[in-house]
């Protein structure tokens, strides 16, 4: 049902703080934008060398957790599949995102945060 990590979300209060900080350590800032209208949510993702997977950088004190981002074959497929365990929790069912694909978010049994993505 998993394909692989696409990237790895994670907060920070200080984002252009750790934005230098990644980049010591080899990543590069590939894109930045932001999560709501009012432009107060930054995201920045900063590629690995190789550019095969990235960690997001976001200082949104209300997703104050880490999000891994999984690649599915089919996000709705996999949301069918998955609904019926009562010990996962849907922060978000399944929506089209800009791609084409779709997008759905889960907290898993042990408290983890999932965002799936694919067709």
């Amino acid at each position: 049902m998993w394909k692989k990590i696409e990237c790895v979300a994670i907060y920070t209060e200080e984002i252009e703080k750790s934005v230098k900080f990644y980049q010591s350590l080899g990543l590069t800032k590939a894109w930045e934008s932001f999560q709501d209208e009012e432009k107060q949510s930054q995201l920045i993702g900063m590629k690995f060398p190789g550019g095969n997977s990235e960690l997001v950088l976001k200082n949104n004190p209300n997703l104050n957790f880490a999000e891994t981002e999984i690649v599915v074959e089919d996000v709705r497929e996999t949301y069918e599949t998955l609904k019926v365990n009562p010990e996962v929790q849907w922060i978000r069912t399944p929506f089209p995102n800009v791609l084409g694909g779709h997008v759905a978010v889960l907290q898993a049994p042990d408290g983890n945060v999932f965002v799936l993505v694919g067709k």
